[in-house]
């Protein structure tokens, strides 16, 4: 089972942002994932999302972080296709 890496500034203060995208994702992935380990960033700004090594979200690359609607997107195309996200597969009007 694939396991998501959420790397963070702590002089940012981000620890509490990582925490919980990584409860949003633990909560929606219950049986897809087998975790979201939280590593503080060596880097001064760093706000990065892997899943097994490979880059789902750059917060400099997007210039922005991610809501957790995308990134559950983002992890649901990769680990189980098919399943239905709810009012996170809506679309905003």
């Amino acid at each position: 089972m694939p396991t998501i890496l959420i790397e963070y500034c702590p002089k940012c203060g981000w620890l509490l942002r990582a925490a919980w995208l990584a409860q949003e994702l633990l909560t929606t992935f219950s049986e897809e994932l087998y975790g979201v380990t939280l590593h503080p960033a060596e880097m001064a700004g760093r706000f990065v999302v892997t899943l097994d090594g490979e880059l789902l979200w750059d917060r400099k690359r997007e210039e922005r972080f991610p809501e957790p609607k995308e990134l559950k997107q983002l992890v649901r195309d990769r680990v189980a296709p098919g399943k239905n996200l709810g009012h996170s597969d809506r679309k905003s009007s």
